[in-house]
């Protein structure tokens, strides 16, 4: 039986040293929920880095350059509310609104549902003639109707928010924003050691500059169900980047007192072990928000929770994808960068590179022996001289007489 040829594992891999491929192969889904390390996530952190990176310069580019559509909470104005109908739609009320004051409207959706359904119209801060105008011309063209079915002016409500009542808002919203952030990093450097407080950090703050990007890219309205959204969903980044470190911690526990293993490759099984659970808990959280998009928002046409479900929709997004591609190399990197872990990863690297090098060197070794015992069989000795051939053997090379020999008697 032939030898099988030894598996010969490159130096510069940080898959799971003992988890070289042999034999046959597992298909994605069975690696996926084996979790056996064998995704290459560590070792091609470039690889992340770069979408990372160009996701930040979006999501940067898109907050400088368009900025954020602020809801009239935020940046006030009018709200002007009538009843829904058949013939009152979003894109006629548009049309009336138009026509009788010269410019468009902030916006005009519908939110509720069956008879309690409404057509809200944002706008800017109108004057009391502008306001009397508009409410006349929508009456004029719908005749809504109130509570009790009789077509009335009074079925259209005008309010008005100041601008001073939003910045107000706007403070409150963004002091919310800044405690929530400083409390979770108070927490995250408690929980952790120092690079993974670190990593995790950097894991947040990416997912908060990408999901607000986005949000400015689509051009939803920044209104007090997105920023209770976004907060909800840093929580849940917290949550997931707790999983994935705390296995980190486990695989890497004595680590530096071994020399099979660097911290990358540990590291690298971690993310692997923990990667099928966080795609579970990514699509088990956003099953629920997209049947709230295309139920609420699509067919009730709610209008209103497409703030709230965006936002939260590509916060569990980006926070699924970070804590496993951006936060596990993260902290990887900086370990590697100073201290012991940069140490020992050296050391085991050199030893592998040294044990490679007297595995090809026995190799090689065999080979000549081999080679040699070869050759003596063919008739050749170390000087290559021709073995002595016996008086009765034909010569090398001679055809046959086709005759056969008497035998003497």
């Amino acid at each position: 039986m032939a030898k099988s040829s030894p598996v010969v594992v490159d130096s510069d891999s940080e898959l799971d040293y003992e988890a070289v491929p042999t034999g046959k192969r597992h298909s994605l889904f069975e690696r996926l929920y084996t979790g056996t390390g064998g995704f290459e996530i560590v070792g091609k952190r470039k690889v992340y880095y770069g979408i990372a990176a160009a996701l930040i310069a979006i999501a940067v580019a898109s907050m400088v350059f368009k900025g954020f559509t602020l809801g009239i909470d935020f940046a006030g104005g009018s709200r002007i509310q009538l009843p829904a109908s058949d013939s009152v739609t979003t894109s006629k009320v548009e049309d009336v609104y138009r026509s009788t004051l010269g410019h468009d409207p902030v916006t005009v959706q519908k939110a509720g549902s069956g008879s309690s359904a409404t057509i809200q119209i944002r706008s800017d801060t109108l004057s009391a003639e502008q306001a009397d105008k508009l409410q006349t011309a929508l009456f004029d063209t719908f005749h809504p109707k109130d509570s009790n079915g009789q077509a009335s002016r009074n079925a259209i409500s005008v309010a008005e928010i100041s601008g001073t009542w939003g910045g107000q808002v706007t403070k409150k919203a963004l002091l919310a924003l800044v405690v929530f952030v400083g409390l979770t990093t108070l927490y995250i450097a408690i929980r952790f050691e120092r690079d993974m407080a670190f990593a995790a950090i950097g894991s947040l703050f990416f997912n908060l500059i990408v999901t607000a990007g986005i949000y400015s890219l689509v051009g939803f309205e920044v209104t007090p169900a997105a920023v209770i959204g976004l907060l909800t969903i840093l929580g849940y980044v917290l949550y997931d980047n707790v999983v994935v470190f705390d296995k980190v911690e486990e695989n890497t526990r004595g680590v530096l007192h071994l020399t099979k293993h660097t911290y990358a490759e540990k590291a690298n099984l971690a993310a692997n072990q923990t990667l099928m659970r966080s795609i579970n808990t990514t699509v088990i959280g956003i099953l629920p928000i997209i049947g709230m998009l295309v139920v609420a928002v699509w067919l009730l046409g709610v209008g209103t929770l497409k703030d709230l479900a965006l936002v939260q929709l590509v916060g569990m997004i980006v926070g699924g994808y970070s804590s496993i591609f951006f936060a596990v190399p993260v902290l990887v990197t900086l370990k590697e960068t100073w201290g012991p872990v940069a140490a020992h990863t050296k050391k085991v690297l050199n030893r592998r590179s040294g044990g490679a090098k007297a595995r090809v060197g026995a190799a090689a070794a065999e080979r000549a022996v081999a080679a040699g015992r070869g050759a003596d069989a063919n008739g050749f000795g170390r000087d290559h001289a021709p073995r002595s051939q016996s008086a009765g053997a034909p010569r090398p090379g001679a055809r046959p007489t086709g005759k056969r020999q008497q035998r003497r008697h």
